[in-house]
């Protein structure tokens, strides 16, 4: 990974993810791309609204103004449209008072070859197909799904987390899904005291506390949470886990299967990050959510078999949008 940012937290954002495209988007879907082109290009001084990821932006680069020095979050946004069309995306960036400078415009291609240049330890968007390009080249990813939730915009930015195939490797769970519940039990009681190997979002997790460090005289602005449906005896690896790794957790729920979009709601978080479709689901009624496409559960042969041991109900498949310059 790029050194090109030093000990920067690197989020990169896709257009649609931080800002409202719907219309414009709908533009492309009937009328074409040339129609689309056109239309971006006719309203560029027209303010875009909001999109799923704005406000956890906004609270991102607010952490700048608290530390001393130089700024110690970088917001890049990784867009699929041209430098044309995308002006209208700057336009709204400078309107808002975003300090995101740094772009990539990709003319209808995947942006995803930029990340590890850029040193990206994030990537959020709304394209499934990028979002997993980014997964297999080694960064943290998601697919924000849309939630017409109101959150309260609390100055404290909070991410939740779920456990297996998001924070930790899938090796429990592909036992699950080979050997079954009983079987998941007993290895996980077995090797307790043996470190799960890392999943996708670790290496965001541990930037996440790097910067958690530097606000030692300060009230913490960031708050991370743990949610899992996982329970005793399983739960003993996990904290051994992230003990290991030296990775502090400030809040972690071992739920038991239980639905998770109230415990969500009731953390306050900005953004949950789980792996399964139908977590995510429960989720996004409650908070804006995340779905990191990645383990055992987003396999195709995953998708018609038994549910996943962290839940009661089987995993949907995942839908996968056409690819186009309007996309992100």
């Amino acid at each position: 990974m790029s050194a090109v940012f030093g000990s920067k937290l690197v989020i990169a954002i896709s257009s649609r993810a931080l800002f409202d495209l719907r219309e414009s988007h709908e533009v492309y879907e009937s009328e074409g791309l040339a129609s689309y082109s056109q239309y971006q290009v006719s309203h560029e001084n027209d303010v875009l609204k909001p999109g799923d990821a704005f406000f956890i932006v906004q609270k991102l680069l607010n952490l700048n103004s608290l530390l001393d020095g130089e700024p110690r979050v970088e917001v890049i946004l990784l867009s699929r449209n041209s430098a044309d069309t995308g002006l209208r995306v700057f336009n709204s960036i400078e309107h808002y008072g975003l300090d995101i400078s740094r772009a990539a415009f990709c003319g209808g291609e995947s942006p995803y070859r930029y990340m590890s240049a850029f040193g990206c330890h994030l990537f959020l968007s709304t394209d499934a197909i990028d979002v997993r390009h980014a997964l297999e080249n080694g960064v943290a990813a998601a697919t924000l799904m849309a939630s017409n939730v109101d959150t309260e915009q609390k100055d404290q930015l909070r991410f939740a987390f779920d456990g297996d195939a998001v924070l930790f490797s899938d090796e429990a769970e592909r036992v699950y899904k080979q050997q079954g519940l009983q079987a998941f039990a007993q290895q996980e009681k077995e090797q307790a005291k043996n470190p799960l190997m890392g999943g996708p979002f670790k290496p965001f997790l541990s930037a996440l506390q790097g910067l958690q460090k530097e606000f030692r005289d300060e009230p913490m602005p960031i708050r991370t949470a743990l949610v899992t449906a996982r329970s005793a005896p399983a739960h003993e690896r996990v904290i051994r886990t992230l003990r290991a790794w030296d990775i502090r957790i400030d809040e972690s729920l071992f739920l038991g299967g239980l639905d998770k979009g109230a415990f969500l709601k009731a953390y306050g978080a900005d953004v949950f990050f789980d792996d399964q479709h139908s977590h995510c689901e429960s989720a996004r009624g409650h908070v804006a959510t995340g779905h990191v496409p990645h383990g055992v559960a987003n396999e195709p042969s995953a998708r018609n078999d038994q549910p996943s041991a962290r839940n009661d109900q089987p995993s949907v498949p995942n839908i996968q949008p056409s690819a186009s310059e309007s996309e992100v």
